[in-house]
């Protein structure tokens, strides 16, 4: 074909091209709805073509609260619930795009649907893109609805909402969110984060409320008691506290050696608050402490629990990590009358200190939880022993032989010698128990005990301010602002053979 024949091809197609797109548009050159924007201009008695939309952006892990939502505001009068046309394009199109198209004639489709948890062992079906058709306070209302998609680029999810009158939104946008918080599926629970392929947030995740009582915890007397009274008691006391002008907010960071009962301290202060709301962050889902803070503030009383956060403080470099600000922003974040409980575990203090001490006021209680003294290690064997036919004394004796060591060390110490006597086809004696502690106390087995957060007799004690002396931590880098204030309240908790002995000092000047 010569040049001038393709031309003319190229513009008669063109001409055939805008002949299609003059006959989708009215006299006034406006497009002509599509069926899609039929359907909703019949259900408002209005032209959809001609009225607003007011999109709603709403995080995804809200997606079903929003659902609930709706479907209260339907209540008795019902809905009409209709799928879009479209094929991947409409993922990309705005709801006013759906309505009128020249290029797409957007119209009723089946519903996509997608199954949403709502605890740890229930789920429901939400609208995952979808039109309602629904009415409110007597005016019809109509009401694109959406998931995230990250696959197209989309983190959040949305509702695109229109109505006759921006009255009638605005009013119906403030019901859909008191009613999203008053039914939401995330109050009272206990939930995580997890991350997706593409980088973004894949939503929350609910866990099983933990089950663990006070005497299931070994500790030194009154450690335990003091964090309950504050994380919990404050909550208790909220009323005389808000009373007297004191705050609410409150950090409170557990810190020593692996295996010393830490996270089981958290698992108890969950257990004893069934109807809070708890956020639960560790590993690479401290990324999402911003989204974890929102939803502690949103639905107060709550708790946000922030494992081995020292974490998010290493890097072997001289640019502190973000990820550590973004956390203590968070911290700081909440007004200081907002009923959340920050709760942090650290098995390494010394990364963490200087940048908490450098911001004071994120954390008022600091709790060392050392490795058993000999009471906590008979008290630990006593417990793993319970119903079996080891005498008190070689119990005891086990213990007294056992310094430095952990409750995991007390649990494998035992396991083992039940296995002994198992294999021998037997019941488990004295000689079972010494044995396997001779076994576990051996040179051999010296990278074991360190697995199980043990060192033995010989092994150097714990000590926060000398572990980590090689690796430069972000707080190493973080400069004092007129001088490094000490943090508002630390107990020190120090077990030796002579017992068990809690130093408090008196709470520093701000």
């Amino acid at each position: 074909m010569s040049g001038k024949k393709f031309d003319r091809a190229v513009l008669v197609s063109f001409k055939k091209f805008m002949d299609v797109v003059a006959a989708t548009v009215t006299d006034n050159g406006d497009a002509k709805a599509t069926p899609l924007g039929q359907l909703v201009t019949d259900h408002l008695g209005s032209d959809a073509t001609t009225l607003p939309v007011v999109s709603e952006t709403i995080a995804d892990h809200r997606l079903v609260d929003a659902d609930i939502a709706l479907d209260n505001i339907a209540g008795t009068a019902g809905q009409i619930v209709h799928g879009v046309s479209g094929g991947q394009q409409r993922f990309h199109s705005t709801m006013s795009e759906m309505l009128a198209n020249p290029f797409m004639a957007y119209r009723p489709a089946p519903v996509d649907y997608t199954a949403r948890p709502t605890g740890p062992d229930t789920s429901r079906q939400v609208v995952a893109f979808g039109l309602r058709l629904l009415t409110f306070h007597n005016e019809p209302v109509a009401v694109i609805q959406r998931a995230a998609n990250q696959q197209f680029g989309r983190n959040e999810a949305e509702l695109e909402v229109m109505a006759a009158t921006t009255e009638t939104v605005t009013a119906f946008l403030a019901e859909l969110r008191r009613l999203m918080i008053e039914h939401s599926v995330l109050r009272g629970q206990v939930l995580s984060f997890a991350g997706s392929q593409f980088g973004a947030s894949a939503g929350v995740t609910f866990l099983p409320r933990p089950d663990i009582s006070a005497e299931q915890i070994i500790l030194p007397d009154g450690v335990l008691k003091s964090v309950v009274d504050h994380v919990i008691g404050i909550g208790e006391k909220r009323d005389d506290l808000l009373a007297a002008g004191q705050h609410l907010k409150r950090g409170v960071l557990l810190f020593g050696p692996p295996g010393t009962g830490k996270t089981l301290t958290v698992k108890h202060l969950l257990t004893r608050t069934p109807d809070i709301t708890t956020v639960l962050l560790t590993g690479s889902s401290i990324a999402y402490i911003g989204a974890a803070a929102e939803i502690a503030r949103t639905f107060q009383p709550s708790i946000v629990v922030m494992e081995d956060i020292d974490l998010v403080a290493m890097q072997r470099s001289s640019t502190p990590q973000p990820l550590l600000f973004e956390v203590l922003d968070a911290l700081d974040g909440l007004d200081g009358d907002a009923d959340v409980a920050f709760v942090m575990t650290t098995n390494r203090v010394q990364v963490l200190e200087r940048a908490l001490a450098e911001r004071p006021g994120r954390v008022d209680l600091a709790v060392e939880i050392d490795l058993p003294g000999s009471a906590e290690r008979r008290r630990l064997f006593h417990r793993y022993a319970a119903g079996l036919p080891f005498s008190q004394q070689a119990l005891d004796d086990a213990a007294a032989r056992s310094d430095g060591v952990t409750g995991s060390f007390a649990k494998e110490l035992i396991r083992r010698s039940v296995l002994a006597a198992a294999l021998r086809g037997e019941p488990a004696t004295d000689t079972d128990l010494n044995n396997a502690l001779e076994d576990l106390l051996s040179t051999r087995e010296s990278l074991t005990r360190r697995l199980l957060g043990a060192g033995g007799p010989d092994a150097e004690r714990w000590n926060p301010e000398t572990e980590l002396d090689d690796e430069p931590s972000p707080a190493q880098f973080l400069q004092p602002l007129n001088g490094m204030p000490a943090m508002n309240s630390t107990i020190s908790i120090h077990t030796d053979d002579n017992g068990t002995h809690i130093n408090a000092p008196e709470e520093d000047s701000p």
